[in-house]
């Protein structure tokens, strides 16, 4: 008994830690952060399960916040990089900036900060475009649709054109308020975010 117990210390003393796991950190508003859902049914949960039952060893963060803008994003992300230290972000915001009517100026700046921020600290940046209905007016609607791509092409980032593909306009996959995306939806949302992904991944493999 006491040759045993020897060889199972001396055998624990030999094991080694698991490597920890590269991040992807998600940073998002309230269609990240699973508004009006069970948050395991939402898209980042859906993700963090793909990511596993495909043989990519990342484990997903989710820092997303109802009602979160580009500003309040941008306040507290240099703190969730240190924290984390991601090995790629996603950047899923901007629709509350364009519902309130924010400067698009504004907007912008606060997202190319980030996505500078993120690349300084060795994290590559998927960036997640947004569309909003032409409530003050056509003009404004345009040039916020536009602005990611923009955003994209000047950063050199790979871009999700629009978030809501498939879901925005089927009443079958929203809450009753028309604005979040509901349970249903959530894998629509996955999809639309896993090809852009899925290459970063097979560049950047753990």
């Amino acid at each position: 008994m006491i040759a045993l117990a020897g060889a199972d210390r001396s055998m624990a003393a030999e094991a080694k830690p698991e490597p920890a796991r590269p991040t992807i950190l998600v940073v998002g508003d309230s269609l990240s952060a699973g508004y009006g859902i069970d948050v395991s049914a939402g898209w980042v949960a859906l993700l963090q399960r793909r990511l596993g039952q495909e043989g990519y060893g990342y484990r997903v963060v989710n820092a997303s916040a109802s009602g979160e803008t580009t500003g309040g994003a941008r306040a507290r992300f240099a703190r969730l990089l240190e924290i984390h230290r991601p090995r790629i972000v996603i950047l899923e915001l901007g629709g509350n900036d364009g519902l309130r009517a924010l400067p698009l100026a504004q907007v912008r700046a606060n997202l190319a900060a980030m996505m500078d921020q993120a690349r300084d600290a060795g994290a590559e940046v998927l960036l997640v475009g947004m569309q909003i209905p032409p409530n003050y007016g056509a003009e404004y609607a345009d040039r916020f649709r536009d602005m990611y791509g923009d955003l994209a092409r000047e950063h050199g980032v790979p871009l999700v054109e629009f978030f809501l593909e498939g879901v925005a306009l089927d009443p079958s996959l929203m809450l009753d308020d028309g604005i979040h995306p509901n349970a249903a939806a959530q894998p629509t949302l996955l999809e639309n975010v896993w090809p852009r992904l899925r290459a970063m991944l097979q560049a950047t493999p753990p």
